[in-house]
């Protein structure tokens, strides 16, 4: 806060953080001290099956961070230009700078940087994010009321409810569907993983399937933004449109891999269930008394003596020099 701060024209700036964000580099951290604590327990696990929960440790929690992190990443579709547009309302002063919009299922990020940064002895390197739940007309206020460049003007005013385009209610509503269907998708990969550590796998298999198909339901869901009519962005001479961006192509490889996971576990266990149970440590006994080694025991005649052996099959243990018949 300096003495200028909320006086015209010194309104402070607003400053967002786009790729990596507070909210999802916790989420990143959380996962990553998730991922340790489970990999410390794998000096403790023999053989071959070591590397084993090793890479099964390390995909699952690989898709669960995934699925999280896409409600909030802002780049599931955008696009880019360099222009020489007006830098500022009431002003013929033309800079050549770099325009960026993302859009996310909360909101838009628009960003701005100058060709060189710092133009007209003003550092150009701007970074503003809008969210349309609810909210999105009392932030585009607060931009003009900030003196915001033309540019980030422009482009928040085509997702406002007086825009002609209507952006705003397709990306809106295509974008909560999203959400939900995202965190659908947590929750079944959350189920899959207590039912690998259960004896039906072939349940956990389906479930994994489950989380593909809610992955591929949320993808759709923001798809339909595409079938809305495209309105031109066109600031200065040049224009651009929206495409698909990485949180978008990387939601499809979350969901191929969790459906290839779901289909190989399903049909392995239909094929070779008790190799599969084998592999995930699940349904089998911790004891089984047909595979007791017994050593040889001897009879002692003195206690025998007086005892009637029935014709049923008899097991006889030697434990301590006593004798213990077991009759099958």
């Amino acid at each position: 806060m300096t003495f200028y701060d909320g006086i015209y024209p010194f309104y402070p700036l607003q400053r967002t953080c786009f790729i990596f964000s507070g909210r999802l580099l916790t989420i990143i951290l959380v996962f990553l001290v998730l991922a340790l604590s489970l990999l410390l327990i794998l000096p403790g696990i023999r053989g071959k099956s070591r590397l084993f929960w090793m890479c099964r440790i390390i995909i699952s929690l690989f898709i669960g961070v995934v699925i999280v992190a896409l409600n909030f990443t802002n780049d599931w579709a955008g696009a880019r230009m360099t222009t020489n547009a007006t830098y500022k309302s009431f002003s013929n002063v033309v800079v050549n700078a770099d325009i960026g919009l993302h859009v996310g299922l909360y909101g838009i990020n628009v960003t701005l940087k100058g060709n060189p940064v710092v133009q007209f002895n003003e550092t150009i390197n701007y970074n503003e994010m809008f969210s349309w739940h609810d909210t999105m007309e009392e932030e585009y206020k607060d931009a003009l009321e900030k003196g915001l460049p033309n540019p980030i003007l422009y482009i928040a005013e085509k997702f406002t409810l007086s825009s002609p385009c209507g952006l705003i209610f397709q990306y809106r509503y295509s974008g909560r569907y999203a959400s939900a269907t995202l965190w659908t998708a947590f929750c079944c990969w959350m189920l899959a993983n207590i039912l690998f550590s259960m004896p039906v796998i072939l349940y956990a298999g389906y479930m994994m399937m489950a989380t593909a198909a809610f992955i591929f339901f949320s993808m759709a869901s923001f798809s339909t933004i595409m079938n809305a009519p495209q309105c031109v962005f066109a600031i200065g001479t040049d224009s651009f449109e929206i495409e698909y961006s990485h949180s978008f192509w990387l939601a499809l490889a979350t969901g191929v891999l969790c459906a290839i996971i779901g289909i190989l576990v399903v049909t392995l266990n239909l094929l070779i269930p008790d190799k599969m149970k084998e592999a995930f440590s699940v349904g089998v006994d911790s004891y089984e008394d047909e595979d007791v080694a017994y050593g040889e025991g001897y009879l002692n005649a003195v206690f025998l003596d007086g005892v009637t052996i029935s014709p049923l099959t008899s097991k006889v243990i030697a434990v301590s020099g006593f004798i213990h018949c077991t009759y099958i």
